[in-house]
């Protein structure tokens, strides 16, 4: 079986980067990983997706509806326009970022009664499909890594948390190494342990992790 991950968020966020860490870290553990992507104007905040399929049985890069095991949203409101791909009781590593859509604004302005979609709103309806909700602060994790760019890395720290997860840690960590700039190594090294303390004490309570 394919182990399926499906990343959203919106331009500039460094989804693809993400992706092509995690690609190379299959590559690197003989894994088979195939990927889809869909990209949006990143100065307009435009939505972005990348559907990613690890396993000798993914054949299609497109994960169908209600089969992602895992949904990591590097944006908040991204998770509820993606939710139909995970599955019921799938895992959600999730940004407490809201980037708030230009047409959100204009319906406030335009329909006094509106208000802004808070995290909890956003949290009680993924709630519908499933429980097991991580939320990390990654904007925060980043600065404390010296770099508010590697909010991306922040979250494969996380992720590489989970005992499902096949792709060992020494594999990502040397993808990380190959892939980013070299003068930001340090800094993306330490936004990847700040995930994994993260996850550790959030999303290690909700699902099985690696010791």
């Amino acid at each position: 079986m394919s182990y399926n991950i499906f990343l959203a968020g919106v331009g500039g966020q460094g989804l693809v980067l993400l992706s092509n860490i995690i690609g190379n870290a299959c590559a690197k553990a003989d894994k088979k990983a195939v990927t889809g992507e869909q990209h949006g104007l990143s100065q307009r905040s435009g939505t972005v997706s990348i559907h990613l399929r690890i396993g000798e049985d993914a054949y299609s890069p497109l994960i169908p509806y209600g089969n992602a095991d895992l949904l990591v949203s590097l944006e908040a409101i991204e998770a509820l326009r993606y939710i139909e791909y995970l599955k019921p009781d799938g895992i959600i590593v999730m940004n407490k970022n809201i980037m708030r859509p230009n047409v959100e604004t204009w319906d406030l302005i335009f329909k006094k009664k509106q208000k802004y979609l808070v995290l909890d709103d956003i949290t009680q309806r993924l709630k519908e499909i499933t429980n097991k909700i991580a939320i990390i602060d990654a904007i925060q994790l980043a600065k404390e890594a010296g770099n508010p760019l590697t909010e991306n890395v922040v979250f494969l720290g996380a992720i590489s948390t989970l005992k499902i997860l096949p792709i060992e840690e020494k594999y990502i960590r040397e993808s990380i190494a190959e892939t980013v700039p070299q003068k930001a190594l340090e800094q993306n090294m330490r936004a990847f342990d700040l995930g994994k303390k993260s996850a550790y004490d959030s999303l290690c309570k909700l699902t099985e992790c690696k010791m």
